[in-house]
This record gives structure tokens, sequence and C-alpha cells, in this order.
């Protein structure tokens, strides 16, 4: 440890933060049909997508009608993206000659990005063609992080309403958020990032001679294109199976930091655009608040587990050298540290280093930020969502102790709205419990794991918070690319997605409906440090209630075994 590794915590979270703050009142005005100094140009493109497809960008739709367009248009883009992996050898683009991915592989990847998750059960460059990745994969990547961001923007109408019955026109929202906030953002850092390096073509691969006179071919492809709206999107899914410590994907220390930042300015941006379409810009900043505490603790826990020297080292006399086992020495432990506090914080899953390596502390930290749900400051849209489910939550168990029915953002909680919440909140522990506890049992699942006793514990929860928390990282050790496994873990997408995303549009139906409540002198005040104190508590205390038994059979385990390491010594 030392100042600069803390300085260049401080300094990522703090620019994401900081960038994601004009981004936010951007998107505001994009949500809520304003001028933009884009409209001169974007405004005919828009009207294009309109005028075919018979939506009328004025009409408002209910919660249900939005909910299930959203879920249609997500079944079309699974269907739509299965066919094209399973087709690509006769598809064009395909260079490489790949042959079409087996259905169980397909249908996990096809889930996988429309969920925005982006779990690879594949290594891209041996497996994903050209055209693939272009047509397929990157296209999923706008349209699964557009769809997250509708949901937020309906939600902040929800509450911003008084009486109210429409949330907004999903087709509008969808066509808007990608043509305004991700396109534009994605060409412009695109550029820059083939500026740092980055290729970005339509080769299968180039020859190259080492300097030992051996040939080596290396893949290449558009990857460019398709790094900058993985981060953006919080998609994760990389080109290359390395991810981010690639060399391709991720050339340099500016290169690093653009991906840092990229992965947590939108989810922090569209927290701000909530309280401003919302009219509640003071709470939106206590949420943000408590994603950046939260973030930060756990950037700093896993900065300091990965550079204490293990017992292991110390008892080999190499006392003071820090755990570099599976880092990208280019940019070092802290790098490492914010990179993965910040992509399993933000359910981006894409990796500079390799997370099975990490001590068993900065690993746990990693998967615990994951089971928390997609809040800190999670997902583009999803984190918005997800952090309010959290404070609404929080409201209601100020109000038990208080006696008063609770209120959030102008309006009144009530039974609905709590068992909405609960119903999200636990469909997340229910389905990475769940599946957990069958595949350890299963010996057909057992198979795929690489290690045993506590670490290959860990390894399970981690595959199924991961593909349930929508993050898609993994530890590496476990061999998912199964019948079993590509099947259980698009089941575990697809539940943290939708089945959290219908109660949250569900919550947002009947709360559009309820007048909008001036604050009275019993009113809990939900923009101090007194409410950021309370959401991180029932953040905390939910997680810890859900998921301390398994973890602590898990990592934590794992940590007194590497602890006993200097007994034996």
């Amino acid at each position: 440890m030392n100042i600069q590794g803390w300085a260049e915590i401080v300094v990522t979270i703090g620019l994401a933060v900081g960038l994601g703050w004009p981004l936010g009142v951007y998107m505001s005005r994009v949500w809520q049909n304003q001028p933009t100094w884009l409209d001169p140009v974007l405004r005919p493109v828009e009207a294009l997508f309109y005028g075919p497809s018979g939506v009328d960008k004025t009409k408002g739709q209910g919660w249900v009608a939005y909910t299930m367009s959203l879920l249609a248009f997500s079944a079309a883009s699974f269907f739509a993206l299965y066919a094209i992996l399973r087709l690509q050898n006769i598809l064009p683009l395909n260079p490489q000659g790949f042959a079409g991915m087996s259905p169980d592989l397909a249908f996990n990847t096809a889930i996988s990005f429309v969920t925005n998750t982006n779990w690879q059960s594949y290594s891209g460059e041996s497996a994903a063609s050209n055209f693939s990745q272009m047509a397929g994969l990157a296209v999923q990547n706008f349209a699964s992080a557009a769809a997250g961001l509708c949901v937020a923007a309906a939600l902040a109408r929800a509450f911003a309403a008084n009486r109210g019955e429409s949330v907004g026109n999903f087709w509008t929202d969808l066509v808007r958020t990608t043509l305004y906030v991700l396109l534009p953002i994605s060409i412009v850092v695109g550029l820059v990032l083939v500026a740092l390096g980055l290729p970005q073509n339509l080769l299968a691969h180039v020859d190259a001679t080492t300097m030992e006179g051996a040939k080596q071919s290396i893949a290449m492809g558009p990857i460019a294109s398709q790094e900058v709206i993985k981060q953006l999107g919080t998609n994760g899914g990389g080109f290359f199976n390395a991810n981010a410590a690639h060399p391709f994907e991720n050339p340099n220390p500016a290169s690093n930091l653009i991906l840092e930042i990229l992965m947590n300015t939108l989810a922090f941006g569209g927290m701000v655009a909530f309280g401003r379409v919302a009219g509640v810009a003071k709470e939106a900043r206590a949420l943000v608040a408590v994603m950046v505490v939260m973030l930060g603790a756990a950037a700093s826990g896993i900065y300091v587990a990965e550079t204490q020297p293990t017992p292991a080292v110390v008892a080999a006399h190499l006392s003071g050298a820090p755990n570099m086992e599976g880092k990208e020495l280019r940019f070092g432990e802290a790098a490492s540290a914010v990179f993965t506090a910040m992509t399993t914080g933000a359910s981006c899953g894409a990796i500079n280093n390799w997370h099975e390596s990490l001590t068993p502390l900065g690993g746990g930290i990693a998967l615990f930020l994951i089971k928390l749900g997609e809040i800190l400051p999670g997902g583009v849209g999803s984190g918005v969502y997800g952090i309010i489910v959290m404070a609404v939550l929080a409201v209601f168990v100020a109000g038990l102790m208080v006696g008063r029915t609770p209120e959030y953002l102008g309006k009144k909680i009530e039974a609905r709205e709590i068992k909405l919440a609960m119903l999200a909140a636990l469909i997340l522990g229910i389905s990475i419990l769940g599946f957990a506890a069958v595949a350890l049992v299963l010996p057909l699942a057992i198979k795929a794991m690489s290690t045993s006793g506590p670490h290959g514990l860990t390894e399970v929860l981690y595959a199924y918070a991961s593909a349930t928390g929508n993050n898609g990282s993994a530890f590496g050790g476990l061999g998912a690319n199964t019948p079993y496994w590509n099947t259980t873990l698009a089941i575990a997408m697809w539940l943290g997605r939708f089945a959290f995303i219908v109660p949250v549009m569900a919550l947002a139906g009947g709360v559009v409906s309820k007048p909008k409540l001036a604050p009275t002198a019993g009113t809990l005040p939900t923009h101090g440090p007194l409410f950021v104190g309370l959401v991180i508590g029932v953040i905390l205390i939910l997680g810890g209630l859900q998921y301390f038994p398994a973890l602590a059979l898990g990592p934590i385990v794992e940590h007194f075994q590497m602890l006993a390491v200097t007994a034996t010594h």
C-alpha cells in the first residue's frame, strides 16, 4: 500500500461521479423529451424509427403495457441473437471460418447479452465471428443497456406524477436513449480508444514472427467499437477471453483509467437523471453518497487484502512482497483493486486481473458486491431501480421504528409497495443460493469445479451470483461450458434481470397513481446523513442475513486456512 495507490482509488471514483453529474443532467433532458444540443442532427434520425414502426411518441403507456413492450423486445432480441450465433458459419464476415455455436452455448450467450450480463462460456477470439461480434453481441450491448435505462426513466416518472397513469413510452425511451446517450458517447470514446492503440478492423488475424523466430497468429477484429459499449453499458463481455487484461482491449494506463470511469459514469448519471426527472435532486444525491461510500470501502478493502503478503510468502522469506498472482503487471495492485470493485459494484463484469487469484478476502468482497444486486452503483438503469428498492425498504424500517406510515419521494409507501420491493430483493437470494445448493450436490455439476473445499464453494457461489446479478465476471477455475451449467446459468440470468424488473415496474404502477404529498413535520428526511446511514445499514443487513452463512463457508473459511500456513512453518 502507498499514497499513490490510495490516490488512484480516490481519483478514479471521483472522476466517475464528477463526469456522471453533467451526463445525468443531459440524460434527464433526453428522458423528458426536452431540447438537447444534438437535436439538429438526431431529431430527423429519430423520426425515421417512429414512422415505419407505427409508434406514437406522444402516447404514454401504463406500467403493464410498458413492461410487456420491454419483455417483447427482449424476447425478440434473444431469438435474433440465438439465430446469429447458431448460423454464424453461413453468415457473412466470418474470415476465421468459425462453426455455429452449440445449442446450449448459443442459448446461454443469447440470454447473457440480452440480460446485460455478458457471461462468457466461450473465448471470443476463437468462437465468435466478426458478424456475430458486431451484428449480434455489440448490438445487444446497446439494446440491453438502453432497456435498463428505460426502466429507470419509467420509475422516475412514476415518482414525479401526481395521480397519473402513464410511466412513459417504452419505444420512445428505447430509441432516444440509444440515439442521444449511448451512440454519441460510444463514437467519441471509441475513437479515443483507437488512438490509444485498440484495433478496429475486419481482419481474422495477422501473422507475426517473434524475437526467437517462431510464427504467431494474432487475433484481430472490430475490438474498439465493442470495448467502449461493453464498458459504458456495463455489459462486460470482451472481444478476447482475457477481457481488459488483454493488451488489445486495454493497452496502457490511460485506456485502463478510461475503462474504469466508463463502467461507472453512466450508472451515477442515471441516479442524477432520476433525481431531476422526479424532482428530488437532494434525495438522489443521498443515494449517490450511499453508492460512493460503499464502493470506496469495497475498493479499499480489496486494495488492503491484495497488497498484504500472504503467510506462504512470509514463510518463504519473501516478507513484504504483495500478492501479484493473477494481477496485470502493467497496472499494479491499486488499479487491479479499484477495477475489481468498480466492475463488481457496477454489474459490469469486465476484468483486468484474474478474480480466481484474488486473496480470499479480496475475492469475498467482490462476491459480496455482486450479491447485493446491482446497486453500487449498479448497471446502467438497474443501479437506479435497485437502490430505489433498498431506499423503499429503508423508509419502511424507519416507519416501523417511529410508528408512522412511511413516505418516500412524496409518495406513501404501503403494503403493496413493500411486498413488491421484497419480492424483487428476495429473488436474487433465491436464485443464487438455490442454484448453488443444487450444483454442489449434483455429480454432473461438480465435475466442472477445478477445486474442492471452500474455494470450490466460492467458485460456484460466484458463478450464480454473477449470473443472477447480471455481472458476468467469473472465478476462472469453473469449467462452465457444459449443457448443465450453460442452461442453469442462463435461467439465473433471466431471473436476475426480468424477475427483478417486473416487480419494480409493478411498484412504479402503484406509485404513479398516488397523489404527490408535501413533506410534513412527521416526514422522515431522506436526503441527509441519517438516511444515508439507514440505507447502508439496510443493504448490509439484508445482504448479511441472506449470504453470510454461505460466505462464512467459502471465502471466510478459506482466509483462515490461508492464515494457518503460518503455523506449519
